[in-house]
């Protein structure tokens, strides 16, 4: 079968074309849900995986983006988005299909085989992100680039969590029942999730693709582009500083639930879960006012909400009783949930919009590799510095001393992992500061969006109810204050 790029699209191809990229992102997300992440380490700890080799899982899905470079080369050489792209996805699904199949009949395999067949389903995966960007850029209108991907988003990440949550239920409950080995219980995973790639790929082989304009001349000078374009350079930097802030600390938080808080993984899933509902809640509307308004204004919103949370982690454990300390990491996922929706969303939309519609797969792949290699690099400086500041420790109190009564309030208290967050809510601090120098048409000054932003909400309650109610409790509070202090002249603005 071959697919040909069309010069012109209908609104009615348009259509069915946005309607089939849902399907492929809702079966991408069973594929990615089924055969990554937790279940994958269950998976290959069961065949006595070592640390370093689970190491190296989790980090083959960003170092393996440097070869997007081969799609600058095949969309040149072909000029046709959509066959790479459909090619590259039925490549990179048929090793789950492999795997599940290998386990399943010859019930165990080494490790090494399945870090070998994985090495291959990222690297045609890397090979398929980039044309499928720079063709849902040409594809999707970007006056609703920001309202689609967010609707897309919450779809994908709703089914995320419906099928986790049953996943985990059956994986239980046939080992607690024996019902199977536990390994062919992964091997079914492995082959479901195969498929669902295989549906996703179906759905994106039917999806039209417009003309896309051919890059010209010659093919290192082309790469370099995006690093001359003063505007995304200014981007790549802002994307990199921000990746490796984030990462540095991230991939250490269930670490440090599980091994100072001493939580059961069903309280780890139960707030990441929390994360998720939140960023479903929100990312519609931040994709609304990104349209509206501008991608970068919804960075500079939702950027100091993340760093607020990163500051949080460091006083989570520092309270005497456990419920303070549950009910601040509830606040902490909601508000990671709500700032990571519109930080990513933003991310992807501002990355389409400057990149120039005959240069996309380029300029893309460029912003993929290097941050992937700074995504990379993160998490291995983290541990390094997890395990150097684990003899070391700061402590600041407040004592107050009565005859009859003291009490001693804990400040801060830092001790390997929180010297780990700090670090990271200090770097991305600096990292939003270099956010100043990208340049978006259409932006609008945040002050003016986060008005915007409470008027909306406050208007509209029955579909942002919890966020309204938290917009509206510094209004509860100042009429409390009134109440109770009526005398007293209350400040500017009170």
């Amino acid at each position: 079968m071959v697919w040909r790029p069309e010069t012109t699209l209908t609104e009615r191809q348009v259509k069915r074309g946005m309607n089939l990229v849902i399907g492929d992102g809702l079966a991408s997300e069973a594929m990615t849900t089924l055969t990554s992440g937790t279940f994958l380490t269950a998976m290959v700890l069961l065949l006595n995986a070592n640390n370093f080799q689970i190491g190296l899982l989790a980090g083959l899905p960003t170092i393996t983006n440097v070869f997007q470079l081969l799609s600058v080369w095949l969309v040149r050489r072909f000029n046709n988005r959509r066959a790479v792209t459909v090619i590259c996805s039925i490549l990179a699904r048929t090793p789950l299909l492999i795997i599940g199949l290998l386990i399943l009949f010859f019930k165990s395999i080494p490790v090494e085989s399945v870090i070998v067949i994985l090495i291959f389903h990222y690297f045609f995966g890397s090979i398929a992100g980039p044309c499928w960007n720079a063709w849902m850029k040409d594809l999707v209108p970007e006056r609703s680039l920001g309202d689609y991907f967010s609707r897309r988003t919450s779809y994908t990440q709703a089914l995320n969590i419906v099928l986790g949550l049953l996943t985990a239920f059956i994986v239980d409950y046939t080992k607690n029942h024996r019902i199977t080995a536990e390994l062919n219980v992964y091997a079914g995973l492995f082959i479901g999730g195969g498929i669902a790639g295989m549906i996703s790929a179906a759905c994106l082989s039917a999806t039209p693709e417009p003309l896309g304009l051919r890059t010209q001349g010659n093919i290192v000078n082309i790469l370099q582009r995006p690093l001359r374009d003063h505007n995304f350079r200014h981007l790549l930097i802002f994307n990199s500083a921000w990746v490796f802030a984030t990462n540095i600390a991230a991939p250490f938080f269930v670490v440090f639930m599980m091994k100072k808080m001493g939580l059961s993984i069903t309280y780890i899933i139960g707030y990441n879960i929390i994360s998720q509902i939140c960023s479903i809640l929100t990312v519609r509307m931040w994709g609304r006012f990104a349209d509206n308004y501008s991608n970068k204004t919804i960075i500079a919103l939702a950027a100091p909400l993340y760093i607020l949370t990163l500051i949080g982690w460091c006083y989570v454990g520092i309270y005497t009783h456990a419920y303070m300390n549950l009910l601040l990491l509830l606040v902490i996922h909601a508000g990671m949930g709500i700032s990571n929706a519109g930080i990513n969303l933003s991310l992807t939309n501002i990355s389409l919009k400057l990149s120039p519609s005959e240069e996309s797969v380029v300029y893309l792949s460029t912003k993929n590799i290097i941050t992937a290699l700074f995504s990379f690099i993160a998490p291995l400086i983290g541990g390094y510095l997890a395990d150097f500041f684990q003899s070391r420790s700061v402590s600041i109190d407040a004592q107050y001393k009565s005859p009859h009564w003291g009490k001693v309030i804990h400040l801060l208290d830092l001790h390997e992992l929180n010297f780990l967050f700090l670090l990271a809510a200090g770097l991305a601090f600096i990292a939003v500061e270099l956010l100043v120098q990208v340049k978006e048409t259409g932006e609008v000054e945040k002050d003016v969006v986060k008005k915007m932003i409470r008027s909306n909400i406050k208007s509209n309650l029955k579909e942002y109810f919890v966020i309204g109610q938290l917009i509206d409790l510094h209004d509860a509070f100042r009429n409390l204050v009134r109440k109770r202090l009526p005398g007293r002249r209350m400040g500017n603005g009170q």
